[in-house]
């Protein structure tokens, strides 16, 4: 062993452990280990920061802000709620919610999928009384199923796409990663779907942001233009767009109010007001084109549209809006904020919201320039309440996002365009088409991430490029003699099913995927199954909360504790590797041809 190896040896193994200690964020231990490596000689100086010019970063950064497009569009929960109310049985319920997510996370960001459709599970187990406990775990393990199917749908797939690339060079392709992903994710499902019963049931979790407001529910003021997808239906299919979440107060139409009954059809330029949940409001208007009444003009709006947001603040008795109506007030004219809903404990609002005279206690949605915002709430003396992702008030196209995705993947597919350079065009198309504005896509950005990605490559690339991941190689082929190739197989994709927990499953990749190539060709052995068992290892990480963000975002929502995951996790896992090991042969042989 030489010093170099010895060192980068030192360095990968602290870097390591600093991520099991965890005291350390990752991405400020992957800076640590950098300049580590780089003051110990192990990194060249001009290749310090290479890294970051990765297309590795590129390909990541770009696919969350797309991702986080299509979440947005609402096109999926759509069409889950169009067949919840036939989900009658938990199997069904499970079943359904995990496919979809699979479903969803095999094109964006598995961590925006699942969140994207937890509303949804929790409006179900409301509607049916099952226990979310039940849902959300099946959930979260579907989610990180379904990033096994394509190139984009996990970064260990990148990660492993860009080694290979430099091992054989040629990267994987966009569906490579299809026969083994879907088989597994099939299997996963079926097992999912019955196993569910092995979660702790009617476990109470803890109040999501929405649960803790206790709000009795907010009344909007929407107005149905000529192009909206609802003139011409009846008020009836205007709350079943809202999946029964949502009820119609009134419709006023030419200065007349008309009592809403369900077969009042609708017509260009009705003014509506609505009654539900800020989640159901928003999916209602995404969905069904009606715009939110404001009452400024166009050319009034003087802040730029990516700083137009909203917040929620409760009136106080000191507020000037006490006893006052916004058009009393002027209130667009004197603070530049509209008044957009309104929620009143245990009472109905059944006049416009322009003419409401607001109280103490009253829950507001005002929206405005999100920089002048919480002075003007001191202003009008309002309590601002927790920040939640409210979007109310944004119209968004809900084809585009699916649209531009589909041209990338396709470009991508059949390599007229390189990974990188297909999504960074597709996240700029979708900002150009104001699918999302650029606050939004910085804040859907996971910058940590980028920052790791770009400080451990070439701390990764100096285990090679210093022989230390051949050494590593032959004293694994020392110890696997008595192994047969798919049972070498198989170990490499339990090791890495072991470390992600405590690492990152990105940072386990690039840590153990040069070692698998290089054990795989010290034998003779082709790469590439090895590289996908180890990307697959890395991405299938359900023994713990700790080890990916979907595990953890359903623990509190699903009241499990840290003993709950392996109860559904460790059969889940054990499928994957009966299930994967041989796929993987199948499809990529073990002899190089």
């Amino acid at each position: 062993m030489t010093l170099h190896q010895g060192l980068a040896f030192a360095i990968i193994g602290g870097t390591m452990a600093l991520f099991v200690w965890g005291r350390l964020r990752y991405d400020l231990v992957a800076m640590l280990s950098l300049l580590v490596s780089v003051l110990a000689g192990i990194v060249p100086y001009d290749k310090a920061f290479s890294g970051f010019s990765d297309d590795i970063v590129i390909i990541v950064g770009s696919a969350l802000v797309v991702s986080a497009a299509v979440s947005r569009s609402g096109l999926v929960e759509r069409a889950l709620r169009h067949i919840g109310p036939h989900l009658t049985s938990v199997s069904a319920q499970v079943f359904a919610l995990a496919a979809a997510v699979t479903v969803l996370s095999a094109f964006v960001k598995n961590i925006g999928a699942l969140a994207m459709l937890m509303p949804v599970a929790f409006q179900i187990a409301r509607r049916t009384g099952t226990s979310p406990s039940s849902l959300l775990m099946p959930m979260s393990f579907g989610a990180l199923m379904g990033g096994l199917v394509t190139l984009i749908g996990t970064s260990p797939n990148i990660i492993v796409s860009r080694l290979r690339e430099e091992i054989v060079g040629a990267p994987f392709n966009m569906f490579d990663f299809a026969p083994t992903g879907l088989g597994i994710a099939i299997a996963g499902l079926a097992l999912l779907s019955v196993a569910w019963r092995l979660l702790p049931s009617k476990r109470k979790g803890s109040a999501s942001m929405d649960m803790a407001f206790n709000l009795e529910g907010y009344t909007a003021e929407v107005t149905a233009p000529a192009k909206s997808a609802l003139v011409g239906e009846t008020i009836g299919e205007l709350e079943k767009s809202g999946g029964q979440e949502v009820e119609v107060i009134a419709v006023m139409r030419h200065g007349h109010r008309i009592n809403p009954g369900n077969n009042v059809t609708i017509e260009a330029d009705d003014i509506i007001l609505i009654r539900g949940e800020p989640s159901a409001l928003e999916n209602v208007v995404k969905q069904t084109g009606l715009t939110l009444t404001r009452h400024e003009t166009r050319r009034e709006m003087d802040a730029p549209e990516d700083d137009i947001g909203v917040m929620e603040a409760v009136v106080t008795g000191a507020s000037p809006l006490v006893d006052r109506s916004p058009m009393q007030l002027r209130l667009y004219d004197r603070y530049q904020v509209n008044l957009v809903a309104v929620s009143r404990a245990g009472r109905r609002i059944a006049r416009r919201l322009r003419s409401l005279k607001l109280r103490t206690g009253d829950v507001i949605v005002l929206q405005g320039d999100l920089k002048t915002l919480p002075e003007t709430l001191g202003e009008l003396r309002c309590l601002p309440l927790a920040e939640r992702d409210l979007q109310l008030g944004r119209g968004r196209s809900q084809l585009a996002p699916v649209l531009v995705l589909a041209v990338a993947m396709g470009l991508v597919a059949v390599q007229l365009l390189p990974v990188a350079v297909a999504f960074f065009a597709a996240a700029t198309v979708l900002l150009l088409a104001r699918s999302l504005t650029l606050r939004e896509a910085y804040e859907t950005v996971d910058w940590p991430i980028l920052v790791m990605l770009g400080a451990l490559i070439p701390v990764s690339e100096s285990l090679r490029t210093t022989g230390g991941t051949e050494l590593i190689a032959a004293f694994l082929a020392s110890l696997a003699n008595d192994l047969r190739p798919f049972e070498m197989l198989a170990l490499i994709m339990v090791a890495a099913m072991a470390v992600t927990p405590f690492l990152n499953n990105a940072a386990t990749v690039l840590v153990m995927g040069p070692i698998a190539a290089s054990f795989a060709r010290s034998l003779s052995l082709n790469p590439d199954p090895f590289l996908m068992a180890v990307a697959i290892g890395a991405a299938c990480d359900f023994l713990t909360p700790i080890g990916h963000q979907c595990n953890t975002l359903v623990m509190g929502p699903g009241g499990y504790h840290f003993g709950d995951y392996w109860k559904l996790g460790l059969p889940l896992s054990l499928l994957v590797i009966v299930v994967g090991v041989p796929l993987i042969v199948l499809v990529w042989p073990l002899t190089p041809h």
